[in-house]
């Protein structure tokens, strides 16, 4: 059985970049985690091995990526992933969970974002540096709070820095700024009646250029964006609580049970009830 090793983070009063979590693992063949939904950003590094990740699209489309050591690979919060080591030559992987408001900004100058999760350093070289920062966070997880916020910024440097697909943002975060507002605006009132008319008009543009617009940097129209929101978030309810599954609807913005079943088994492919069954954890 593989035995991951953890380290957690043991302070909260950090805004703009936090770390959760780290560790690394070496995983038996075929060793798989998931289907699951994260609330922060996790980055692996693999160190040896192979792998494959499955990454749900904000469309509801299943991407599959087959990996291999020196490569890295990411998770957004809000999105369906699962991840397999290989039967043959399993990974062995170092992984660091983190989230803050300045976290989207460093990964997309990494060229990281959850329509391209895939991370390739320019050299073998730059790869194991990456690969021996992340390592420190576990080796030192008793260090300050204060201290490993910075070297997470240092990590955070270093994976722009190393990265082959890093990007100049200054122009795209000017582009994209409203649609940014939009996707903050959808997470924060999924939970209530939510039209896309009130979406665009917080965001003082026209709906059907905000539709546009949305569905060109998203991926995906509003409205599907909202719905996969309300899901997923249904689904990390059903895996984390005991609460009925009438209350989940309601609490992310289904009144109708029926409405919210019907949903669910067109995005998950089964109903609540029988994707509870087989994905609720278990707790002490």
């Amino acid at each position: 059985m593989d035995t991951p090793h953890i380290a957690l983070f043991p302070h909260e009063h950090f805004l703009d970049i936090r770390p959760y979590q780290y560790g690394w693992e070496e995983c038996e063949p075929l060793h798989s985690f998931g289907p699951f939904v994260r609330n922060h950003y996790l980055f692996h590094y693999i160190i040896s091995g192979k792998g494959m990740l499955y990454s749900h699209a904000a469309n509801g489309n299943i991407h599959e990526y087959r990996l291999d050591a020196g490569q890295g690979f990411l998770i957004c919060p809000g999105q369906i992933n699962l991840y397999t080591a290989d039967e043959k030559d399993p990974w062995k992987y170092v992984w660091i969970e983190f989230d803050g408001m300045r976290a989207e900004e460093c990964l997309l100058q990494a060229g990281l974002e959850q329509s391209q999760p895939i991370y390739r350093p320019r050299s073998i070289e730059e790869g194991k540096l990456l690969q021996d920062h992340m390592l420190y966070f576990f080796e030192n997880s008793k260090r300050s709070p204060v201290h490993l916020v910075g070297k997470l910024y240092l990590f955070l440097d270093e994976l722009i820095e190393f990265s082959t697909s890093r990007q100049n943002t200054e122009e795209k975060r000017e582009q994209d700024f409203y649609i940014n507002e939009a996707v903050v605006y959808i997470q924060q009132n999924f939970n209530r009646e939510l039209t896309v008319d009130e979406v665009a008009g917080f965001c003082k543009l026209n709906r059907n250029y905000f539709s546009r617009k949305f569905k060109k940097v998203i991926g995906c129209t509003p409205q599907e964006f909202l719905i996969r929101q309300r899901l997923t978030n249904a689904a990390e309810l059903m895996s984390l609580t005991d609460l009925p599954i009438k209350s989940i609807a309601a609490q992310c913005g289904y009144p109708n049970q029926f409405h919210f079943s019907q949903a669910f088994k067109k995005f998950y492919g089964m109903p609540p009830q029988e994707w509870r069954k087989h994905n609720h954890a278990e707790r002490d």
